[in-house]
């Protein structure tokens, strides 16, 4: 469990009120960088290393998928893992609105609403990967199946 007097994100309060265990990686950065270079600033493997994304079905639904960092999502693989006929990335501007975070901070732990989770089956070959801890600057370490049984994540190609 994290043990420094760290402001608690939403993403954290989760874990802790599951005792699910983690390590909190904090790094210092003003703004939005990808996830390549995050993982290059904290010294974690990029290969671990997830990102989270919201997209919109075209039944007006979100949907939260984690890929690596270093991959793009397929939008046909994912629309066909979420059901729906299209699906696409939500603009910019509102990711706050939908989610409660930030571009570069979005974790797909507590979000304003609990929407699906898609996991990409890559995080699979790993015990534990490092995803947002719900702001910028401070990463995640868990395991992936505490990540799978915390948001109920569906694992799949997109």
């Amino acid at each position: 469990m994290a043990k420094d007097k760290e402001i608690k994100t939403n993403a954290m309060r989760i874990l802790d009120k599951k005792n699910i265990s983690y390590e909190v990686i904090q790094y210092e950065c003003d703004e939005f960088i990808d996830g390549i270079h995050t993982s290059e600033l904290t010294g974690v493997p990029v290969e671990q290393s997830f990102k989270t994304l919201v997209l919109q079905g075209k039944s007006r639904q979100y949907y939260v998928f984690v890929l690596p960092v270093a991959e793009e999502v397929q939008l046909k693989e994912a629309a066909k893992l979420a059901g729906e006929k299209s699906i696409q990335m939500i603009p910019m501007k509102d990711i706050t609105q939908v989610t409660g975070y930030v571009r570069g901070g979005c974790s797909p732990l507590g979000m304003k609403k609990q929407y699906p989770v898609f996991l990409h089956g890559q995080a699979l070959h790993y015990e534990k990967i490092y995803i947002s801890g719900g702001r910028i600057g401070t990463t995640l370490c868990l395991t992936v199946q505490d990540l799978i049984s915390v948001t109920g994540a569906k694992t799949g190609e997109f």
